[in-house]
């Protein structure tokens, strides 16, 4: 597919072909918010704490008696149902982590990155070569495009200039094309994203996944890479009939 590139006036400068399957990938909702999930698990940081009953200080001493009170027998004021007493089943320090698969991962950018192209909500931009780090020149690019909210800019590399011109702007975040996720470019209204990084996006988000080490080429059936395997180290063997073990029953002793 072809994507239509504007400069930093907001002019239209022509055309950019890219990769059907990052730019125009069906859309997968129950994958999005899996990685979703796993990526702002992984950002907590676990440290919530609370103290039981034996970690609260204080509570040796029965508050009375056992019977002969009128009132419901106690063992500790330290207990769960008193005022400053132990939390029953309270939160510990826990870590939320979680991993996804690569594919999948990947599945979920291309997805999400599909979507802005479909909604509109991706910009491509021939390049950045006005922005001198400061802050107004970056606002005036962001006024000639017509972009009021939050933005995504993505490079191809980190552009020191574009970082600091960005920093200082509200809901405006910068990433390199090989650091997007699938969070990020949801909890932005815009994607911009410049020529080259777009180029690139086929090679880094549609690279040919590996099996055992070796690359597959495009259309290859990993059914017939296998096959081509065995042809390389041989034939393969026929498998040795397994021995039945015999066990002797011991004689009687006469």
């Amino acid at each position: 597919m072809k994507l239509t590139v504007v400069n930093s006036n907001g002019d239209n400068v022509g055309e950019v072909t890219v990769s059907d399957t990052v730019f125009d990938a069906a859309m997968n909702r129950s994958l999005v918010h899996q990685a979703m999930v796993i990526y702002q698990g992984n950002k907590r940081q676990g440290t919530h704490s609370t103290k039981t009953r034996a970690q609260v200080s204080g509570g040796g001493r029965k508050p009375w008696i056992q019977k002969h009170t009128g009132r419901a027998r106690q063992g500790s004021i330290r207990s769960p149902q008193w005022r400053h007493g132990g939390i029953a089943f309270g939160p510990h320090p826990r870590s939320y982590r979680k991993s996804i698969p690569t594919r999948m991962r990947r599945q979920a950018v291309r997805c999400v990155l599909s979507e802005k192209v479909r909604s509109g909500s991706l910009i491509c931009i021939d390049n950045f070569d006005i922005v001198d780090g400061k802050t107004k020149s970056m606002v005036q690019i962001l006024k000639n495009l017509g972009i009021t909210g939050s933005a995504l800019v993505i490079t191809p590399e980190p552009n020191k200039d574009l970082i600091q011109a960005a920093h200082n702007i509200d809901k405006i975040w910068t990433l390199p094309i090989n650091q997007l996720n699938a969070n990020d470019l949801l909890r932005r209204q815009t994607v911009l994203i410049t020529q080259s990084a777009a180029e690139q996006a086929a090679i880094i988000w549609d690279a040919v996944p590996t099996r055992g080490g070796r690359r597959l080429e495009n259309g290859q059936n990993p059914v017939d890479l296998a096959s081509e395997t065995v042809e390389q180290t041989g034939e393969e063997e026929t498998p040795r009939p397994r021995r039945r073990r015999t066990t002797t029953k011991p004689t009687e002793a006469e």
